[in-house]
């Protein structure tokens, strides 16, 4: 009796940078919040036959230095080594081995600077079309909360007074959307 293996192919999917978006925010003397966003970034996932269901090989980058906090002072200072360290360290990077758009979590590993951690991130899908081009779209929403100061962000200031000017949280939303590729 022989058995046949059947090999089902594998789809890959590339985020559209033109209809997603990558920010962050943090507090900001502990009294308002400082919103910024990645301006350059990639990613891609593979999938078995056509479907954006079970997803595998997921791979975010970001380019830190197109980070953009409407304020180049500041994003100047993020860039230095007081932050991210972009002329070392010019990617922020995500990579998870599978996700299904059943499940409103992805785990996978976040490295910033030369740390990589596990993290959680939710996760919602909001469904898969066709353009008005033909081309097959699937769209996500992936959002948390991470510790800078774990990734080695660990910049440290205070006023006169004593409080502390920048927080150790930093949300994150990212808004996706892949394109299936031929």
């Amino acid at each position: 009796m022989s058995t046949k293996t059947e090999s089902i192919a594998t789809t890959k999917w590339t985020i559209d940078p033109t209809h997603s978006e990558v920010t962050f925010k943090v507090k900001h003397l502990m009294i308002s919040t400082v919103t910024g966003k990645f301006k350059v970034f990639e990613g891609s996932a593979e999938s078995e036959g056509g479907e954006f269901q079970k997803l595998k090989d997921i791979e975010f980058k970001a380019d830190v230095k197109s980070i953009d906090t409407s304020n180049e002072q500041r994003d100047e200072h993020l860039r230095s080594g007081d932050f991210f360290e972009v002329e070392k360290h010019p990617y922020l990077v995500f990579k998870a081995e599978t996700f299904d758009v059943n499940s409103d979590t992805v785990e996978g590993q976040l490295t910033i600077k030369d740390v990589t951690k596990p993290v959680t991130l939710d996760v919602e899908f909001g469904g898969v079309v066709v353009d008005p081009y033909g081309q097959t779209k699937a769209g996500l929403t992936v959002s948390g909360k991470i510790s800078r100061k774990e990734f080695g962000l660990t910049y440290h200031a205070v006023t006169e007074a004593g409080n502390v000017v920048l927080g150790d949280q930093i949300k994150l939303n990212v808004e996706v959307q892949f394109v299936k590729q031929a």
